[in-house]
């Protein structure tokens, strides 16, 4: 989904289990300086799912579908979580096509908060859905897997109606089996990458545990102009916690320079 109808192309990554519209109230703050782009990852929303998980392979997806956007622009790239390190490998993999990159709450290295997706994924596969017959009742069935009602919210915007019944729209199966790579980083994929020279925005939640200051020198060596901007009163999910904060901190990005 795109909007805006002038100045640079902004594509927006969201993480595990979310959607493109998970930053549909930032693009919406943007879009008098830019031309937001709300991308489904692979195996998510309304994007076809795979036969494995590997970043590498997303980050190309990410840049075939941009390219077929328009192939002529470069683009700035955000992402959040899972999809910031895919923001980050297009830009090393792709930098041509990536003119500045905005990284929020993840590094680039493994991630053990992933694991406490296992558990949700679990719970989300054993749910009969069959026997589902509301979003309430789907909310009950989630509660003891995910008792913080945000999360829940957030997992059961992936449910949807498919007919009479209900379907989940990301693809279980593979994010399950291959949750150690989704948290991981492949460093050794990239270790031949020259560092990406444009402009970075690194933000990260204050009351986050996804950034800490041993990955700090490994940010820098790969992206050397990085700006770390860490936001006070979040947790992982700055842009929905501390959106006017996000929304300033990427306006500047956006506008610096130009």
């Amino acid at each position: 989904m795109s909007s805006g109808e002038s100045g640079p192309r902004v594509a927006f990554c969201h993480g595990l289990f979310g959607q493109g519209r998970n930053w549909n109230q930032i693009a919406k703050g943007l879009d008098d300086i830019c031309r937001p782009t709300l991308l489904d990852l692979p195996d998510h929303g309304r994007s076809p799912w795979t036969e494995r998980f590997d970043y590498v392979g997303a980050a190309g997806q990410v840049a075939q579908s941009l390219r077929a956007i328009d192939p002529d622009e470069p683009w700035i790239v955000v992402g959040h979580s899972m999809g910031g390190k895919i923001a980050m490998l297009v830009a090393l993999t792709e930098p041509e096509l990536v003119e500045r990159l905005a990284v929020v709450d993840i590094s680039p290295a493994a991630t053990t908060g992933f694991t406490e997706f296992e558990t949700y994924i679990s719970a989300m596969r054993a749910m009969d859905l069959d026997a589902i017959d509301s979003r309430a009742r789907a909310d009950e069935a989630m509660r003891e897997a995910a008792p913080d009602p945000g999360v829940r919210g957030f997992l059961l915007q992936n449910l949807r109606r498919d007919g009479d019944g209900w379907r989940w729209q990301p693809n279980l199966e593979v994010i399950g089996r291959d949750i150690e790579t989704i948290g991981g980083w492949p460093a050794d994929e990239i270790s031949q990458q020259p560092p990406f020279e444009g402009p970075v925005l690194w933000l990260s939640g204050g009351e986050s545990s996804y950034v800490t200051d041993d990955n700090e020198t490994e940010m820098r060596r790969i992206f050397p102009r990085v700006r770390h901007v860490t936001v006070k009163g979040a947790g992982h999910w700055v842009h929905s916690e501390q959106p006017e904060v996000t929304i300033q901190a990427l306006r500047a990005l956006i506008t610096s320079g130009r």
